[in-house]
Order: C-alpha cells, then structure tokens, then sequence
C-alpha cells in the first residue's frame, strides 16, 4: 500500500515552504499539480526534479479512481496546488475522499493556508470564526449573504480583484456600511497590503484603486 502527500506550498513567498515538505516533494513517486507550470517553476527554485501529474477540477473526476489504484499498488503520491493547502477552496477534496474509502494511508502536512495570516492579522476577534472560501456567483451568492446576516462569527471569504468592489457592496447591503472588516491583498509578497475599517470606507478605497493580487476578506460578524 502506498501513501497520499498532501502537501502546502506558499501563497507567495517561496521561503514559506517547510523542510518537510521540500524532502517529501524529492521522495515520492511523483506530483500532483493543480497547474503544472506553475508547480514546476517551484521544483525548479527547489532542486527538485520530478514528474509532475496535472491534477484540477476539470480531470479529477475522471482521474481518481486511477491514481486510488496507483496508491493502492505502492505509489507514493504528493498531492499540491498553486498556492497553500489543497482542499482548502482548491483541489483536494474529491482524492483525498476516495483514498479514505480505500483505505490509503493520507498524510496533510501543516503549512501556508492565506486565510489564517490574514485572519489573524486583521484585529477582529479570532476566537471563533467561520470560513466561507469563495462565495457562489450570481443568484448563488445573495442567498449565502442572507443567511449569513445573523452570523456572530467573525467570517473569512476568498474573492478575485475583479470582483472585490462588487463583493464589498454586497457586503454593505446586507451586512452594513459601518460592518468592520479587513482586506488582505498579496500575503506575503513584496507588495503585501491589509486595509482595516469599515465596509463603506473599504469601498470608497479600494473602488479608487487598480486592485491586483490575491484577496482575503475577513469581516465582523454580527451583534449577539
């Protein structure tokens, strides 16, 4: 029986990885990799030549059941993404449930997630939170605002820089203007930004902006 690799890798500063990880990437079979190209320009910086497998939303269905074979006739897998912890709004889930079925080994090695920095870095309380990754589009996504109105929880969303704006206005709707909320931009690149205050001024700042990179939203939940 071989082993599933889940594996971190950093959400933008390439000296984020850990020894662990570094060591496990040189030791297995070969990778997993949500972009190919891009994981490879890892290996590369790291010394480390080998095979890299495409793994993404739109084969891993019809994948799966391959690689759980693989894995079940002594493969030692990593499974990575482009950036953080596959599973965690990436990539992931679908594997890691299937090996579980068959009763493949899984080991998730602890690493960079862009949610916990910027939870941690925006002054809310952190004591009790909920994560709801990137929220649906269209229709989708003012029913998961409504529901979330009465949230108490401090709440943490992903969002593109195209749709930031949007997503703050939304927020003002059915959360408040005056809701705190903190916008994280470029963790751990040189470029790294965190906005703090309210929902109406996070819109008027941001609304006068070319806004580029990664986005995380961490937002007050609601009073008790």
């Amino acid at each position: 029986m071989g082993k599933l690799y889940v594996v971190p890798t950093p959400i933008g500063n390439l000296e984020d990885i850990t020894l662990r990880a570094i060591n496990i990437l040189k030791e297995v079979d070969f990778i997993l990799a949500e972009d190919s190209r891009h994981t490879s320009k890892l290996l590369k910086h790291l010394s480390i030549g080998k095979k890299v497998v495409p793994h993404h939303q739109h084969n891993e269905h019809k994948s799966v059941d391959r690689l759980v074979e693989q894995l079940t006739e002594g493969s030692t897998i990593a499974l990575v993404t482009d950036a953080g912890t596959p599973g965690i709004s990436d990539p992931g889930f679908l594997l890691i449930r299937q090996c579980i079925a068959a009763d493949v080994e899984i080991e998730c090695l602890p690493g960079a997630t862009a949610f916990v920095p910027a939870l941690v870095n925006s002054g809310l309380p952190i004591h009790n939170f909920c994560f709801e990754g990137f929220l649906p589009h269209k229709k989708g996504k003012q029913k998961k605002l409504k529901e979330l109105v009465s949230e108490s929880r401090t709440m943490v969303f992903y969002e593109s820089p195209f749709r930031l704006v949007k997503t703050l206005g939304d927020f003002a709707t059915h959360f408040g203007p005056d809701r705190q909320v903190a916008v994280c931009r470029e963790l751990t690149k040189i470029y790294e930004e965190t906005f703090r205050g309210t929902v109406a001024e996070a819109i008027e700042y941001f609304g006068a902006k070319n806004v580029k990179g990664e986005i995380v939203i961490v937002i007050e939940g609601a009073d008790k």
